[in-house]
């Protein structure tokens, strides 16, 4: 019987900054297909045909334990404008093994949420990202990486978009 690995250490980084301590929590992207079902003459059932990726897709969620001016002056600064790296350390009680885990993006803070504020109380404030760019490693090995500004779309080391750039001379 296996343990699944467990988060039990993290760190972000923005714009090459560290967050230790700072951070409370993170969202990262929920990595979602944009299909339309197709049920053409002949078939039995409808299929989920790929039309590339979700709105929303790329978008992530940083929240922290209170105010941090840092952030605040990233604000709807540029398309790619912050640069958010996850340091996550994994691991499995079972084994004593650790992985390493790296999710890189690139976006633009939409919004300052701070949520409420009450005297003794913890206050939280939340900043949502929208990303043209991620990377997942896991190990030193990356298994996706999205480009949305230039036509990347890379999984497990193959170039999903390879071919189609070639289609369009690019």
């Amino acid at each position: 019987m296996g343990m699944p690995k467990k988060l039990f250490l993290f760190d972000l980084y923005i714009n090459g900054q560290t967050y230790l301590g700072q951070v409370e929590e993170l969202t990262p992207p929920k990595l979602s297909l944009k299909t339309e079902d197709y049920q053409g003459g002949g078939m039995f059932g409808s299929v989920a045909v790929l039309m590339g990726l979700d709105a929303g897709a790329l978008d992530m969620d940083v929240t922290f334990g209170g105010l941090v001016e840092g952030v605040i002056k990233m604000y709807g600064k540029g398309i790619d404008g912050a640069q958010l790296r996850y340091a996550g350390s994994y691991y499995d009680d079972s084994t004593q093994q650790t992985v390493a885990c790296e999710i890189q993006t690139r976006g633009r803070i939409t919004e300052i949420d701070w949520g409420s504020s009450k005297q003794g109380d913890n206050t939280q404030h939340k900043y949502p990202v929208k990303n043209t760019y991620y990377k997942l490693t896991i190990n030193n090995e990356t298994l996706i990486e999205i480009d949305l500004i230039n036509l990347k779309w890379v999984v497990d080391g193959v170039d999903l978009l390879e071919e189609h750039r070639a289609n369009i001379g690019h």
